[in-house]
This record gives structure tokens, sequence and C-alpha cells, in this order.
């Protein structure tokens, strides 16, 4: 990265094996040199108005402005800086579809621990 201020800072759950996973594709393509990643399970002071525990619970990304995005649109404002998934930002942040992302994200986190446990099974993760 440069000296310059990241275009989006990228708040995720490292300890969580599914975002890890996820973060390791967008963290190859070459644009993901603009972004700052924070992976906040270290429980680090994350400054402002974000708290770990906020962090943990939900998907968040904070632009160059400042502002903090959450849930679909963290996702929306991602995607929009990969030129392969651009597309889906941009779809994604038309508001008759931006309800239906965030709701399926909505329906997807209380999901998440349980298909943690199925990956981290899968895997061999915790296996020593």
């Amino acid at each position: 990265m440069t000296d310059a201020a990241p275009r989006l800072t990228v708040y995720f759950d490292g300890s969580c094996p599914l975002c890890r996973r996820e973060i390791a594709i967008y963290r190859r393509l070459p644009e993901a040199s603009s972004i700052a990643w924070v992976d906040v399970s270290a429980g680090q002071d994350l400054g402002g108005v974000l708290s770990c525990e906020a962090a943990m619970a939900r998907f968040h990304v904070r632009d160059a402005q400042g502002r903090l995005f959450s849930g679909a649109a963290a996702f929306s404002r991602m995607w929009r800086v990969f030129p392969g998934w651009r597309w889906l930002g941009y779809l994604s942040a038309w508001p008759p579809v931006s309800c239906l992302f965030e709701l399926a994200y909505r329906l997807f986190l209380p999901l998440r621990p349980g298909l943690q446990r199925l990956v981290r099974r899968w895997s061999g993760e915790g296996r020593r």
C-alpha cells in the first residue's frame, strides 16, 4: 500500500474460517493493495464509532471520507473497488436490490456460527 489514505478500510473477523477464506479471495486481487485490511478478532481498539464487538458481529468497511458501512452495504462498497466484482457492487447498491441483499445478510448471520463449525471440522482446523 502507498502512503496515501486507503480507498477503503475493511474490518473482518480473522477468527472466522469463512471470513478468512472470503477475504483471502479479495486480497489476491491487484486492487487489494489500495485497501487497509483489519482483522478485528484480536480485540484491538478500532477508534471512533466502531467497537470490536460490533465489528465481530457484522461486516464493516470505512471509506476514504470516514463513512462507516455495515452488512450488505459494506460488501457493496468493497465490491465496487474490484473490476470483476464492480457490477455486483452497483447492483447490490440499487435500492430495490439493496433491501434484498441486506435481508439475505441478516438471514445468514444466525447461520454463521454453525457454518463456522462445519468449515472448521471439514478443514481439520482446531485438530492438533
